[in-house]
């Protein structure tokens, strides 16, 4: 493949260069673009990172599988993931963790980082695990989906996390102040007579949390922030001095509660909040609050989403469209810069995870994927390769679509 013109993205920045690739999966840069040609505005990027995500397996292959969410992750531009402990069994030790690395191996399109629980059974409470011994096989520990209940269960669970060299990531959820919600507690749920989930629900526990960091020195990653208020408690946390990162997701990014409709695929915990979180969460991504992106992709059956906003389960997909629509509804509206985006969904997951340093130019076998930039199409999910199909951005017009993918030297993506 040569892509006589292409925009290339290295170590934050963004520079036009000539760019071929081999049958090997090797990337060649050269220093400067052949002159006079024109044609599609192709970018090539180190394969993005998605520190936040859901393979279903082992326990629920009904819904997904480590083979399709990989295979959704390649053909979105990923080419490492990290996988959440929502399994059965619960990777809450390293005979459990076992079993979900051995159908890594075996099936995995792309690199994949499995999270340890911080409770046995992934509770949010009760007997916290052995992180000492699942650590050299984790990204970090997570209940995802739980948050961490009481005070001195999570101050000494981060005691024990820092003590093993890990990492705190944290679903932020006080769940005494759900009320049985499941939307936003907004003005699309006072309009449409929906039962809501109010901010302090997320903010308080970080509040509590950021606490606790400061207690113990334990490193500390927020999952899909939300809301204005959890912006702004990360802004002073780093202000401060501590070891805090967070996430957002694309649908936190370019949606409000008044993009919602009476359909499970706009169902998501934390729910996609107002538009002042939403330009809260813009900002937090332009000034730095915001490290990463990540898509929080939570496949379920079709017939778990089909039971409208109150009683479909939690969860959406994202892998297969999250550059096209974050490249569509930030960059392309000018609210946010390309380095910006680029650099959340590469850079900063790459350095806060541990993770190796792509060198395009360095004419080695590399983890990256190329992006048509030019390429419109609308959203579909009958086309998804992952198993789920429940997306708020179905039917989305959009801009950029994955081309081509590879992991190690070898091509796990390409499109016909």
């Amino acid at each position: 493949m040569k892509l006589n013109k292409a925009l290339v993205y290295q170590q934050g920045q963004l520079a036009e260069r000539s760019v071929s690739v081999s049958n090997d999966g090797i990337v060649d840069v050269s220093a400067s673009p052949v002159a006079g040609v024109s044609g599609h505005s192709y970018l090539v990027v180190p394969g993005l990172v998605d520190v936040h995500v859901h393979l279903r397996e082992p326990g629920f292959f009904y819904k997904e599988t480590i083979a399709s969410g990989t295979k959704a992750a390649a053909r979105g531009g990923y080419t490492t993931v990290c996988a959440m402990p929502n399994l059965n069994p619960a990777p809450d030790c390293v005979e459990h963790l076992q079993m979900q690395l051995d159908i890594i191996e075996r099936d995995a399109e792309v690199w994949v980082l499995p999270y340890g629980c911080i409770t046995r059974g992934q509770k949010g409470g009760g007997e916290l695990c052995d992180y000492e011994a699942m650590m050299p096989y984790v990204a970090g520990f997570s209940d995802d989906g739980k948050g961490v209940q009481d005070d001195d269960t999570m101050r000494e669970a981060m005691k024990r996390v820092k003590a093993a060299g890990g990492m705190i990531v944290a679903h932020c959820e006080d769940e005494s102040l759900l009320r049985a919600g499941y939307i936003h507690d907004g003005e699309y749920a006072k309009l449409h007579g929906h039962r809501g989930i109010c901010s302090e629900s997320e903010w308080k526990q970080v509040e509590r949390d950021l606490q606790l960091v400061r207690e113990t020195g334990c490193r500390y990653h927020v999952c899909h922030v939300s809301t204005r208020e959890t912006v702004e408690l990360i802004r002073k946390a780093k202000a401060e001095g501590l070891d805090v990162t967070c996430e957002t997701g694309p649908h936190y990014l370019t949606m409000c509660d008044m993009d919602l409709q009476e359909d499970g695929r706009f169902k998501m915990n934390p729910p996609i909040r107002s538009a002042e979180d939403q330009d809260a969460l813009v900002a937090g991504l332009l000034d730095g609050t915001v490290d990463m992106i990540a898509t929080d992709h939570a496949p379920h059956s079709a017939e778990e989403k089909s039971r409208g906003l109150e009683k479909s389960l939690m969860g959406v997909v994202g892998l297969e469209t999250a550059f096209a629509v974050l490249y569509t509804g930030l960059v392309k509206t000018g609210k946010v810069p390309l380095e910006v985006i680029l650099k959340a969904l590469t850079d900063n997951p790459r350095k806060r995870f541990g993770l190796p340093e792509v060198h395009l130019e360095s004419g080695e076998a590399q983890d990256f994927a190329i992006f048509d930039l030019d390429c419109e199409y609308t959203i579909d999910p009958e086309t998804f390769v992952s198993m789920g199909h429940a997306t708020p951005f179905a039917g989305w017009q959009v801009q950029g679509e994955c081309i081509y993918t590879s992991v190690g030297g070898e091509a796990v993506w390409q499109k016909k």
